[in-house]
């Protein structure tokens, strides 16, 4: 059975823009390399050809799996996201009671994941350690030096 892959709409369209520039783009570009290795004559000893054929192989891997996710996506629709506690896809402005440092991170699907943009999957332990949290809770969450105690200062979409 296939995995289930939660994603936004945003999600899913990244997902299959880079589908579409694989099979599109990457797969003929890697058909050329293939047929010019060819050309070249003796296939049985030309290092070229088995490079070729190695990264066929694997952009195919990469494109079935991204199909996979394509046909498996359920998209999480921030409609019927609410505020009351902390789910995936909110907004959360979080104090850390030992240093007094605010941030604030969403809490997204594991494939839109990006520290840059404050973004963190829902499998992160920080994040794991808000969910079901409410406004005005404390998280103690386990990080690699120790446990710290968040404070939820809002939640929002």
């Amino acid at each position: 059975m296939a995995q289930v892959t939660y994603l936004t709409q945003e999600g899913l369209k990244k997902l299959k823009e880079e589908l579409d520039y694989l099979v599109n783009v990457e797969r003929p570009a890697i058909s050329k390399q293939i047929g010019e290795a060819i050309e070249k004559g003796d296939i049985s000893e030309n290092a070229e050809y088995d490079a070729a054929k190695d990264a066929q192989g694997l952009l195919e891997a990469k494109i079935s799996a991204l199909q996979m996710k394509v046909a498996n996506a359920r998209i999480l629709d921030q409609k019927n996201i609410n505020t009351d506690q902390v789910q995936i896809l909110n907004k959360v402005t979080i104090k850390n009671k030992k240093n007094n440092a605010t941030m604030q991170y969403t809490i997204v699907p594991e494939s839109e994941s990006n520290l840059k943009e404050n973004k963190i999957s829902v499998s992160t332990p920080i994040a794991k350690g808000l969910l079901g949290k409410k406004v005005g809770d404390t998280a103690e969450i386990k990080v690699p030096s120790g446990v710290i105690p968040f404070e939820i200062i809002e939640i929002s979409i």
